[in-house]
This record gives structure tokens, sequence and C-alpha cells, in this order.
């Protein structure tokens, strides 16, 4: 009998998962991807002895990567090491800073040395939101891809959970009276490209999830991940052809831009949605829809070792004022908030002897903003390392041996990131579960990725993988 062919548009990290359980199931399954490596954003940039992750910096939920390699009979331990981080995050605002560890009884201290009177809401949180995960996480497993899927028995228990109409900053109402400790608790929004003002207090999931699971470092950076998975995909008889370039989707075929028309049974699109829609589907594109921010990003190699921690967020002094600037104003401010990895404090193999691999990213407006990046790229890269230097008290400027940016024009031109938007469409609630594009399209067309349910970051993408081959299998398996 013939095996049943699918085309994975893609090797991020939704491709690769759907890749490697597709192919375990016995599917004769090829992975197109246009660059000449695996990983999307979740790939990386080298140079000169340093190697940075292009997008992602750290792993949560690392259990739900565990399950991927575990469906595949393999162990992630196999093929990658992990760090824990603690502290995981060093959060610095104008007047003081708080380093927060999964550790809670650290975190309580730290919190009541800086906040006194404020650690018994730390208690409440910890207890509150992890009735809340409880309850949420199964609704993020299921597929929605049909409005009456909606209805069902998890979902209906969610509800009560979801404190509508309250956003992250007004929930943390119930637990912090001092705005830089719930700023603390809510600066994660930025991974789903949203205000915290904004962000749906349903998210509060996500502070819980640190906490209580801890992030993790993999050795080598997080491009790893990727690495590992396509061992693991080759390993089970999958197909990748790198440097292919697709252009043009229809029912069961994909169109190569050398004119190649591929026939298959099934088409998983791992590509950023927006510009999937329009450029490869040519349906009408999401302009409408609400997307997330975007990000200037810094990819420095420094010539010394930095006395800063893994992970440091620098928060602006008016945080409102800049948070509003990007989402509602569209437009750059000099006060801004932004994230520094130091990963070679922990990894040793991302930067030469003696040096420092620096990751900076910045959130700023999408594409929407029409701002000018390629006028303005080199006097907004002067700006964040003069803030760089100012806040850190380190003069880097004439220390950097190696440079790399990528601007929101960046992302929607070299990486097909629709409107620059690095975190996709906003999670709303209106554009959550079924309203979010779904994991199946059409009869023979699926989707994978941050853009489909359950929506961005690493282990959501893993789930939004794991639904769409388990819609497939069931599929191919009638």
């Amino acid at each position: 009998m013939t095996k049943q062919k699918i085309i994975i548009v893609g090797a991020g990290p939704g491709g690769l998962t759907a890749g490697m359980l597709l192919a375990n199931k016995g599917f004769e399954v090829e992975i197109i991807e246009k660059e000449n490596k695996v990983g999307g954003r979740c790939s990386s940039i080298t140079a000169d002895g340093f190697r940075f992750d292009i997008g992602p910096t750290f792993l949560m939920l690392k259990p739900i990567l565990d399950e991927v390699f575990e469906a595949v009979g393999e162990q992630t331990e196999t093929y990658m090491d992990f760090y824990d981080l603690d502290p995981m995050y060093h959060l610095v605002f104008k007047d003081q800073s708080i380093k927060l560890s999964r550790d809670h009884n650290k975190t309580r201290e730290e919190i009541k040395t800086k906040f006194p009177g404020e650690e018994k809401g730390f208690d409440r949180l910890l207890e509150r939101e992890g009735k809340r995960y409880k309850v949420a996480y199964p609704c993020l497993q299921k597929n929605y891809s049909r409005f009456y899927m909606m209805f069902n028995r998890d979902l209906f228990k969610f509800i009560p959970k979801l404190s509508f109409p309250n956003s992250m900053h007004k929930e943390l109402g119930r637990y912090f009276k001092n705005e830089n400790l719930k700023m603390a608790f809510t600066f994660q929004s930025k991974y789903l490209g949203m205000s915290p003002w904004d962000c749906p207090a349903a998210f509060m999931i996500i502070p819980y999830i640190e906490h209580n699971y801890g992030i993790q470092h993999v050795k080598g950076g997080l491009a790893e991940i990727s690495e590992a998975m396509k061992q693991v995909f080759l390993k089970k008889g999958g197909k990748l052809s790198l440097n292919q370039e697709i252009i043009d989707i229809k029912e069961n075929e994909v169109t190569l831009k050398d004119g190649q028309v591929l026939k298959a049974d099934k088409i998983v699109i791992n590509a950023d949605v927006g510009y999937a829609l329009k450029h490869l589907l040519k349906k009408k594109d999401l302009k409408n829809r609400q997307f997330s921010c975007s990000t200037f990003m810094l990819y420095l190699g420094i010539d010394e070792e930095l006395d800063l921690e893994h992970h440091t967020v620098f928060f602006s002094d008016d945080y409102k004022a800049y948070v509003d600037s990007i989402f509602k104003n569209k437009e750059l401010i000099d006060d801004i908030s932004f994230y520094v990895r130091n990963a070679s404090k922990t990894d040793p193999t991302l930067a030469p002897a003696g040096k420092t691999n620096l990751y900076v990213l910045v959130p700023v407006p999408n594409n929407k903003s029409e701002i000018d990046w390629d006028k303005i790229k080199g006097e907004y890269r002067d700006k964040v390392i003069k803030k760089i230097e100012d806040r850190t008290g380190v003069k880097i400027s004439d220390k950097i041996i190696t440079e790399r940016i990528i601007t929101p024009k960046d992302w929607e031109e070299k990486h097909n990131v629709f409107l620059g938007a690095t975190f996709n469409l906003a999670h709303s609630l209106n554009q959550m579960l079924y309203f979010r594009p779904h994991n199946q399209l059409s009869k023979s067309i699926f989707l994978v990725g941050g853009g489909t349910h359950p929506g961005s970051g690493l282990a959501t993408i893993y789930e939004s993988a794991r639904i769409t081959a388990k819609l497939i299998a069931d599929k191919l398996a009638d």
C-alpha cells in the first residue's frame, strides 16, 4: 500500500513537532523549508565565535517538550542539556530592583525585603492562579476548528475563571498594591505581544507557570531544540528539503519557486499565518485583526565578560506611557523598556572565552505604524546602546566586536512575519479558541504555529502541532 503523503511548509517549531509526530505514525512526511537550516525564528545567528538565538530565549513548560519526544519514543535529555535558571529574572525599575526565583521561599523573602507587607500576596497568587491553570490548560489542548467544539465540559469549567473583563494588571490588584510589584508579575504579557492593561486576566496563568515549573536554558541556545527535532524527524523516516521556497498552496498541492508542483494528501502550513493567508493561499489578508507589537533586536558580541544576570528586564520610568506608545499611539519614545539576555554567563559555549553574548529586545510598534526603519535604524540603535549603558553603568559601545540588527521591517520583509508582529495575532478573547485561525483550514490544509490555536510561545506552538497532527492522523486513518 502506498503511504499517504504529508507536506509541511516550514521547519519552525510547529512544523518540526508535527513532522516528528506524523513521521512516527508511518506517514510519508516531507518538510520544505526556504532557508538553509531549520528552526525559523527558533534558529540562530553565528558570527565571530558567538551564537545568538534569533527569537525565543528560554523554555517554559518543559514537560510539554518532554511529552512530544516521549510520544515518538525518544527522550529530550538524549539530545539536549538543560539548565534551570535561578534567578529566572532580574527586574530593574527606576528606583529599585527584584530577582525572581522558581524557589518560592527565595521569591517570598525577596518580596518581603523589597516590598514589605506584600509577601502574602505571592502566596495568594500561587494558590488562586494554580487553580486557574488547572482548568485552563485542558481547554488549550483541544481542537476548535468547528464552532460546536466550543461546547465542551472543560471550557464550561474554565469560563467562570476568566475574570472577564479584567486585564492582567487589574487582576494583580487582588494580590499586590505596589505598582513595581504588579509589573513584576504582568510583564509576561510581552510574550503575547500585548499590554498588561489590555491582556486578559486569564493569562495570569503565565507567571504562575514560570513560578511553578521554572524556566530553562538549553546548552548551545534554544535553537538546539530545533536541531534535536530535526534529528528525530529524520530518524523517524521524514524527508527534509532545505533552500526550497513554496510560493503557492492549493488543496492537495504546493508550488515551489522553481515551478515544481508537489502533490500531497494533507498539507501543514508552519509559515506565519498572516503571511500564509495573504501570499501562499491568496486569501484576504488579516490587517483588520488585532496584532501584537513588533521588536527591535540587537545581537551583540562584547569584548569582555559582563556582570549581568542571564535575564534582565529594564523598565521605563513611566511603563504605562511606554506601553501606550507601542499599542495605542504607535510611535517611538525615548523612555523605553528593554530586555537583555546574558546567556554566556550560564552557557560559555555561546561566546569565546572572556567575552559576552548579549541579546537585546526592545518592544516597538508593529508595521501599521509606518515608521521608516531604514531611515532611523542607526539612530535608534545608538539610543538603545546608550540606554543599556545608562541603566547598567557599563560602557559597551567601544567593546562591541560583532553586531546584528533586526528591525520590524526586517521581520516582515526578510523573515515573512506579517506586519512585523513577532508575537503574531494578539491574544484578546475574541481572537482565541474558535475565533483564532483554525488548526484545520480546509479539507486538506492545516495550520501549526503561533497564529493558530492555542497561540504563540514555544509550549503552545508544540500544542498546536500536537492538535494538528492528531487531526491529520485521525482523518487519514479513516
